[in-house]
């Protein structure tokens, strides 16, 4: 950003401390829109190895959410009351809610990626970024950008179902 006009210490100066009374605020999750969960759960699980936490269906509303994240499955309390609680204390999860009857429309949900652009991604840390790709390689994964490719070597794009950008990395690239 420097060579845009931001310094670095301009950067600085904006952040705020934050307040005490933010000390035990966390951030939870993000909220992807899906057509399929025949598609997007065995993604998320199988694919991106991530743990269904929770579900939650609102027959009433004809919606269903679907709260993925890295935790142990045997950790995951076999009490329902406890598990929805427990899963809504986990850092940086992901809600994939699926509205009924969308897996049979032709709309498309917008990734952010394109114009008008917003949202773009979310970002999964590998302990290595080929290994992992290889695997989504034979997977049939669809690749935004391969490791290799483009000016930003050894971090891959990769797309979920619904065509959402998750990022591929290293700690070692980014750092």
């Amino acid at each position: 950003m420097a060579s845009e006009g931001f310094s670095p210490q301009e950067i600085e100066a904006l952040c705020q401390t934050p307040s005490p009374n933010t000390k035990d605020f966390m951030f939870q999750q993000t909220m992807y829109r899906i057509k399929d969960p025949r598609k997007s759960l065995p993604f998320y699980t199988g694919v991106l190895g991530m743990t269904l936490l929770k579900q939650l269906h609102f027959p009433e509303m004809k919606f269903s959410l679907f709260f993925m994240g890295y935790e142990n499955p045997n950790e995951i309390p076999k009490d329902e009351k406890e598990r929805s609680q427990w899963a809504m204390s986990r850092k940086a999860t992901l809600e994939l809610t699926y509205n009924w009857g969308t897996e049979n429309d032709n709309t498309v949900y917008h990734n952010g990626n394109s114009d008008p652009r917003g949202f773009g991604h979310i970002g999964i840390l590998v302990p290595d970024v080929d290994e992992a790709c290889e695997r989504f390689e034979q997977q049939g994964v669809k690749f935004v950008k391969r490791p290799q490719d483009g000016k930003m070597k050894g971090l891959a794009f990769i797309q979920d179902p619904d065509g959402y950008w998750i990022e591929i990395f290293t700690n070692k690239v980014v750092s």
